[in-house]
């Protein structure tokens, strides 16, 4: 939340075995610490803007229909929960615009659809090498990971699941920004549901995608099974 323009913007982890000390938060804790920023942020905003008004927590309280303790809890910032309707209402009879915008964070958190689609993959590949699921980007402070990660030697091939194609930029962006930031990395491989939806993306947009994943599942079986890292990244559809 932002007004008057101020915001801000099976194993689990072989990080360990790499050097990485894994310290992440949970997808929801990071929320409720941030949440809590926020309050006591946007608290102190519309606190510091009733004052160079010269006006009360009271005026300010029967204004938009609130108690004037429930207005001096939100600009303590001492709330368990805060409308975003009391506080564009607060926002707007102090003078200020609020503005909240969503944007690329943490790693969302992976159903069961994801998990399977992985296993499928995994069944579909030799077995070779260990299999690690939920993998930090081994960064400071940083809520991202690879869905997967297989150890083949000294080598690691990191695995993308998408259950359901969307922005394909977007996802290009993410997975290559993680390849950047990463680089015990080899290859990356980007698993796909086997949906008609999918297909007809790939129908469409195939031949930009294996610009950046060159080779296919036959390719991946025969490199994997002969013992070797992927030479490239790798799409495959199961």
């Amino acid at each position: 939340m932002r007004p008057g323009g101020v915001g801000d913007k099976p194993q689990v982890s072989a990080a360990e075995d790499h050097g990485v000390m894994s310290v992440r938060e949970k997808p929801i804790d990071r929320a409720t610490r941030r949440w809590r920023l926020a309050c006591a942020a946007v608290g102190e905003e519309l606190r510091r803007a009733r004052l160079e008004h010269g006006l009360t927590q009271r005026q300010v309280a029967r204004a938009v229909g609130l108690s004037d303790v429930h207005v001096g809890r939100i600009e303590r910032g001492a709330v368990s929960s805060l409308s975003l309707f009391h506080v564009y209402r607060l926002a707007g009879v102090l003078g200020l615009d609020l503005s909240v915008k969503a944007y690329p964070g943490g790693s969302p958190i992976r159903d069961a659809a994801h998990r399977a689609l992985l296993d499928r993959a995994r069944v579909a590949l030799p077995v070779v090498g260990t299999w690690h699921y939920e993998v930090p980007v081994p960064v400071p402070d940083d809520q991202r990971s690879w869905d997967a990660v297989l150890d083949i030697g000294p080598g690691r091939v990191s695995f993308e699941a998408e259950t359901h194609f969307a922005d394909l930029q977007a996802l290009q962006r993410k997975v290559m920004l993680k390849r950047r930031d990463d680089p015990s990395i080899t290859a990356v491989v980007l698993v796909v549901a086997n949906t008609r939806h999918n297909r007809s993306v790939l129908l469409e947009h195939g031949e930009a995608l294996r610009a950046d994943y060159p080779l296919d599942l036959p390719s991946l079986v025969r490199t994997l099974g002969a013992g070797r890292l992927p030479p490239a990244n790798a799409l495959v559809v199961v």
